[in-house]
């Protein structure tokens, strides 16, 4: 067996723990180089914080190791990311993920992000959620002192 596939079976082995445990069926580890720097599942049923998927658990346990960037790191999950989590995973630097069950296996079960993905690839005015554009000038100075304060020149 190869060791990305040992990798997602732990995935699917979480997500089959987090089920029995009363959780939702998804698992993740956060590997580098081999070497798994996280291993995590849903927790949303613990306090009922919607954000508390595996992936997403996974990446804030590595990047307490690590800090904001994850570069050179992979995600092996149990079910295909949702955009919340896919988004992350762009954010930080994630460099690959591997999943094991499609948003069509989890449809049968109400399990897939499918309408979320369909949504967001709309423009923001023809998405369902209500989304306006409200420019406040002052922001342009809180960018520019964000910048002279990160920036090494």
């Amino acid at each position: 067996m190869s060791l990305e596939n040992n990798f997602l079976e732990q995935a699917v082995e979480l997500a089959r723990q987090n089920v029995e445990n009363g959780g939702r069926p998804f698992g993740a580890l956060l590997v580098r180089d081999g070497q798994v720097l996280a291993r995590a599942v849903n927790e949303m049923h613990l306090d009922q914080d919607p954000t508390a998927h595996a992936e997403l658990q996974a990446i804030r346990a590595a990047s307490q190791q690590l800090g904001p960037r994850l570069d050179g790191c992979v995600i092996y999950a149990s079910g295909q990311p949702c955009p919340m989590c896919l988004a992350a995973m762009h954010l930080c630097g994630v460099e690959r993920v591997v999943f094991a069950a499609a948003n069509a296996e989890g449809e049968p079960f109400g399990l897939s992000t499918a309408a979320i993905y369909q949504q967001m690839a709309l423009p923001l005015g023809e998405q369902k959620l209500d989304i306006q554009h409200l420019p406040q000038p002052a922001m342009a100075v809180v960018y520019a002192r964000w910048k002279s304060l990160h920036d090494p020149h």
